[in-house]
């Protein structure tokens, strides 16, 4: 098979037989043998009862649904693992995004040899202050800390060689960091391809402002997996070991004082009686703590067998 085709929504019933009879036509006018895998993110409006129509139609047609709306992650994860095609294309559903892109975006992967292409909506549709603006802020942040040289981390047209989308793991609302994830996977050959943006046609946005607080914080957390994720002990051991090593130091320097003191016949105070020796304990308790929680924290979050098991309720499986 060619081209699979990930498609993760949630209430989008107006867009989906207008958004499959696009990629259906693209596909034919370019002779590619295909599958769009569905992953409805527990949607209340029907649009479960649209795939399956779809389903019933074409057995291009694949699909699953979540019992309950996990996010856009958990449904990236699990259309990966039902992706076959050699080539591994995601969209968002609201028709923002041209499946007309898909020849071009194969043919990057195909015969350019890229492990993964991510678009770029360089001309956006969307509110410059609520959308764009933050977009582009977020954006510089993700290239400097990642090191990869794109415009537009969060968008949603992206392809992938098969084996890409079979060795990363899509968790939380790591989705818009997924060439991050690749990169630390070992595929290291990205590229970027400007592609066109559509205004919204139907609904509204699913994603409110605070996507933008907690991308700041996953990807905080992804690079600190990707630099201590193996080695855990190279930060919480140095920085618990200094906080520790201080409150030792001011320790020894408050019984100096009053050892000194002692000596020379001056009726000292009780150590217990100096703010210092507070500060010294406080120093060394959290040293102690920072040391052990925090290795034993990452540690539990990344074994944790229950991190990408959801609750689907059917699946279209041809």
């Amino acid at each position: 098979m060619d081209l699979s085709v990930v498609i993760p929504l949630y209430n989008e019933l107006e867009s989906i037989p207008e958004l499959f009879a696009w990629i259906k036509r693209v596909m034919i006018e370019n002779n590619f043998t295909f599958e769009v895998i569905f992953v409805d993110d527990g949607s209340t409006d029907g649009s479960w009862d649209a795939i399956v129509g779809l389903s019933k139609e074409n057995n291009e047609v694949k699909g699953i649904k979540f019992r309950r709306n996990y996010g856009k992650s958990p449904a990236l994860y699990c259309g990966f693992e039902k992706a076959q095609g050699d080539v591994v294309i995601t969209m968002d559903a609201d028709l923002q995004d041209s499946p007309d892109e898909i020849p071009e975006l194969y043919r990057m992967i195909v015969e350019d040899g890229y492990d993964l292409v991510s678009g770029w909506k360089k001309k956006r549709y969307d509110p410059a202050l609520t959308k764009n603006l933050p977009s582009k802020l977020f954006n510089a942040t993700a290239r400097k800390v990642s090191g990869i040289k794109l415009h537009d981390f969060n968008c949603g047209l992206k392809a992938y060689r098969l084996d890409v989308v079979k060795n990363i793991e899509v968790y939380g609302e790591m989705h818009r960091y997924i060439p991050y994830l690749a990169k630390n996977a070992g595929f290291d050959k990205i590229g970027e391809k400007e592609v066109h943006h559509q205004a919204r046609k139907f609904g509204k946005s699913k994603f409110g402002f605070d996507r933008f607080i907690h991308g700041y914080l996953d990807l905080l957390s992804l690079w600190f997996l990707s630099k201590f994720g193996v080695r855990p002990m190279h930060f919480f051991g140095v920085w618990g070991s200094v906080m520790f090593l201080v409150g030792l130091i001011m320790v020894i320097v408050v019984g100096a004082i009053k050892l000194k003191a002692i000596i020379m016949g001056y009726r000292a105070p009780l150590i217990a009686n100096s703010p210092y020796f507070y500060l010294a304990m406080l120093s060394m308790v959290l040293g102690t703590q920072f040391f052990v929680t925090g290795f034993l924290g990452e540690l539990i979050a990344r074994s944790s067998n229950e991190r990408n098991k959801y609750q689907i309720q059917t699946t279209i499986d041809k």
